[in-house]
């Protein structure tokens, strides 16, 4: 396929957040006094706002509880990103450099919010390959809404069938298939294989330069 545009997820697809996000998901958990969760169960909702994580993993829990741990959850993140100090996976800029070589537009739609995703592409040194982003404050829905996708699409005027969106979770596929893009998973991130072909992923990659077949004519 000769795409146009490929959308981004960040988190567990460029950058590798995963120790930072569980870490920070874990103390809040036991200095709020609720179950702590395994590393994989906080993983499974990694992509998601931290709001609508703490939601799928305590359905019962009140907004003003959940209100709580997102505070707590996003002051602990702030305090902890240097000690943990999240990194690019393997590949990414070989990646990003091959595709605004050949003129693909390169963005990104993350649940994660816009000043804390633009301060991590700035400190990356990966901001000049995405002239445009959004981050979770910057739509009403989220994924697996298409929402972020379609207000890409038509914000840079560019349509669905000429888009790939990459991602680690299903949720990123969804959110690319619900808006008629095409969608690749990618299994180095938080989900497997497995589930990323369930969710309908049009192509699945083990490394992010793997892309770079469905993206490039040579």
């Amino acid at each position: 396929m000769d795409f146009k545009l490929v959308i981004f997820d960040f988190d567990g697809t460029l950058a590798d957040t995963r120790k930072l996000i569980v870490i920070c998901k874990q103390e809040t958990m036991s200095e709020m006094g609720i179950r702590v969760l395994s590393e994989e169960e906080c993983a499974s909702t990694i992509g998601l706002s931290a709001a609508t994580g703490f939601k799928q993993s305590y359905p019962d829990m009140s907004e003003e509880m959940i209100d709580k741990c997102v505070a707590l959850y996003r002051a602990k993140f702030e305090e902890k990103k240097l000690e943990i100090p999240p990194e690019l996976f393997p590949g990414v800029v070989e990646t990003l450099e091959a595709l605004m070589e050949k003129g693909i537009v390169c963005t990104i739609a993350s649940a994660r919010n816009s000043k804390s995703l633009k301060g991590f592409l700035s400190i990356m040194g990966i901001e000049k390959y995405f002239p445009y982003s959004l981050g979770g404050d910057d739509t009403e829905l989220l994924k697996p809404h298409p929402e972020p996708v379609l207000k890409t699409l038509k914000d840079l005027g560019i349509p669905a069938e000429d888009t790939l969106v990459v991602g680690d979770m299903p949720y990123d596929v969804l959110m690319g298939k619900n808006a008629g893009t095409y969608a690749c998973g990618v299994t180095y991130g938080n989900s497997s294989r497995e589930e990323l072909v369930r969710s309908g992923a049009d192509y699945v990659v083990d490394n992010i330069q793997d892309i770079l077949n469905y993206c490039l004519s040579f």
